[in-house]
C-alpha cells in the first residue's frame, strides 16, 4: 500500500469534520446563491434573503439554473483548448520541489505563453464578431451550475484514480472515504506522463478564467452601457495584473503549498475548477449591473495601490524563489542572506537539508506575503464602494483561507523541521503580520 497522506488535522478532529462536511454541503449552494444575488438581486444579500424566506426551499430550487448544451459546450471548448495549450505549447523544463517520498516532478513551464494566447484569442473573436463573451455572462448561472456537478464527477475520478492507479508514491488512503475524498489521494496525479492533473485545474482551467471572466464582465457592462466605467477599469486591470503576476510566476507556484503538500481532492480541484470562477471574480460579476463613477483621482490612487500591492507580493515570492534557486547565494536587500540551516528526513528514510530564509520580506513575518495579497484584493474590491457587503466576500474569504494556511502551513513545517523550526519561529516570531500577530 502507498504511503498514507501527511496529517491534515491540524485542528481538533471533530472540528476538522464538521468543516469538511461543511464545506462539501455548502459551497455548491453558495456558488449559485452569490450568483443570483450579483445579478438577479441587485447584490442585496437582504433582498435573496426576503426572496427565500418568502419562497422556502422551493424558491432556490427555481432560482437554481440547469446546466444547458450551450454551458457544457462553452465549458468543453475552454478546457479542451487550456488542456491543448498546456500539452503543446513549448517551455522550459522545471522541476518542482522534492516530495516526502523523495521524488521531484517535473513541469513544462508554458503559462505565460498559454495565458496570453488565450486573451488574445477570446479578445480576437470578439473583436472580428466570431463570438461574443457576453454569452459567457448571459449563460453564467447555467455554467456554474455545469461546473458544480462536473467537477463533483472529476472528484470522485480523482478518488477512483488514486485507488487503482496511482501516478507515483506520493499517494494513499487515510483510511476515511470522507478525508480521501476532501483532502484527495494523490498528490501528483497525471493522465499519460505528461498531462499534471493539478497545474490544469490550479493553473490553465482556474487562475486562466479568473482572467477570462474578468474580460467577459468588462465587454459586457460596455455592451449594457456603451461604455466601461472607471471602477470596471481598475477592477479588471488590478485582477490581471495580479493573474499576469501569477503566470509569470508560475513555476514558483508549483513549490507552495497548493501544489507540493495539498493533494488533488474536493478542496483544492473542486475549489479551482468552481469556487475560483466566481467567488473569485465575484467583484467585477456585481460592477456589472453597478457601474461607479470613482473620478480620476480616486480611480488612480486605488489602481497604484493595488499595483503597489501585488508588486510587493511577486517581490516576496520572487525574493524566496531566487534564495532557493541560488542556495543562499545571492542578496537580499542588498545584503547576504540571514538564513537557518535545518535538516529533516523523508519519509523513505533519507536525510534532506532545507535553507530557512529569515531576512528581507521573510525577516518581516513567516507569512509576510499574504498582507499585500490581501490588501490587493481589498483595492480590487473597493471601486464598487460600499453600498452592498456580498462584493467584498471575496476579501473575507481570502484572508480567512491564507490565515488557515498559515497555521496549516506552521503545523507541517513544525512537524518536518523540529528543532530547527522552534530557532526560525524565535528568528521571525510574527507568523502574518509584523508587530501584531
Amino acid at each position: 500500500m502507498a504511503a498514507a497522506p501527511e496529517t491534515k488535522t491540524v485542528h481538533s478532529p471533530a472540528l476538522t469534520y464538521f468543516s469538511m462536511l461543511s464545506l462539501l454541503s455548502l459551497c455548491p449552494p453558495f456558488v449559485i446563491l452569490l450568483w443570483y444575488t450579483m445579478v438577479h438581486a441587485d447584490g442585496s444579500v437582504v433582498q435573496t434573503w426576503n426572496y427565500l424566506k418568502q419562497h422556502g426551499l422551493q424558491g432556490f430550487i427555481d432560482i437554481w439554473p440547469r446546466p444547458t448544451a450551450i454551458a457544457w459546450k462553452i465549458i468543453f471548448v475552454y478546457g479542451a483548448f487550456e488542456a491543448a495549450l498546456q500539452l503543446l505549447l513549448p517551455g522550459k523544463r522545471v522541476e518542482g520541489p522534492i516530495s516526502p517520498t523523495g521524488n521531484r516532478p517535473v513541469y513544462k513551464a508554458n503559462g505565460m505563453a498559454a495565458y496570453f494566447v488565450t486573451l488574445v484569442t477570446y479578445i480576437s473573436l470578439w473583436w472580428f464578431e466570431i463570438f461574443n463573451p457576453t454569452v459567457v455572462y448571459d449563460h453564467l448561472g447555467e455554467i456554474y451550475s455545469a461546473l458544480i456537478f462536473g467537477s463533483l464527477i472529476f472528484c470522485v475520478f480523482l478518488y477512483i484514480k488514486g485507488h487503482v492507479a496511482p501516478s507515483s508514491t506520493d499517494s494513499g488512503s487515510s483510511g476515511n472515504l470522507i478525508i480521501d475524498f476532501y483532502w484527495g489521494m494523490e498528490l501528483y496525479p497525471r493522465i499519460g506522463k505528461n498531462f499534471d492533473i493539478k497545474v490544469f485545474t490550479n493553473c490553465r482551467f482556474g487562475m486562466m478564467s479568473w482572467a477570462v471572466l474578468a474580460v467577459t464582465y468588462c465587454i459586457k457592462q460596455y455592451e449594457l452601457n456603451g461604455k466601461v466605467s472607471d471602477s470596471m477599469l481598475v477592477n479588471t486591470t488590478l485582477m490581471l495584473v495580479y493573474v499576469t503576476k501569477f503566470f509569470w510566476w508560475e513555476a514558483g507556484y508549483w513549490n507552495t503549498m497548493d501544489i507540493a503538500h495539498d493533494r488533488a481532492g474536493f478542496y483544492i480541484c473542486w475549489g479551482c475548477l468552481v469556487w475560483v470562477p466566481s467567488v473569485y471574480t465575484s467583484p467585477g460579476m456585481y460592477l456589472v449591473n453597478h457601474p461607479v463613477n470613482l473620478g480620476m483621482q480616486l480611480a488612480l490612487s486605488i489602481l497604484v495601490a493595488g499595483i503597489l500591492c501585488i508588486y510587493i507580493n511577486y517581490d516576496c515570492d520572487r525574493q524566496r524563489q531566487e534564495f532557493r534557486r541560488t542556495n543562499g547565494k545571492c542578496k537580499i536587500w542588498g545584503k547576504a542572506p540571514s538564513k537557518i540551516e535545518a535538516t529533516y528526513t523523508t519519509t523513505s528514510g533519507e536525510t534532506k537539508t532545507s535553507l530557512l530564509l529569515t531576512s528581507g520580506w521573510w525577516g518581516l513575518a513567516r507569512h509576510f506575503h499574504y498582507v499585500p495579497e490581501i490588501l490587493a484584493a481589498f483595492f480590487w474590491t473597493v471601486p464598487a464602494l460600499f453600498n452592498h457587503f456580498l462584493p467584498y466576500f471575496y476579501v473575507v474569504f481570502l484572508t480567512i483561507l491564507l490565515f488557515d494556511r498559515a497555521k496549516r502551513d506552521d503545523d507541517r513545517c513544525r512537524s518536518k523541521y523540529g528543532k530547527y523550526w522552534k530557532l526560525y519561529c524565535n528568528k521571525v516570531p510574527y507568523k502574518i503580520i509584523p508587530g501584531i500577530y
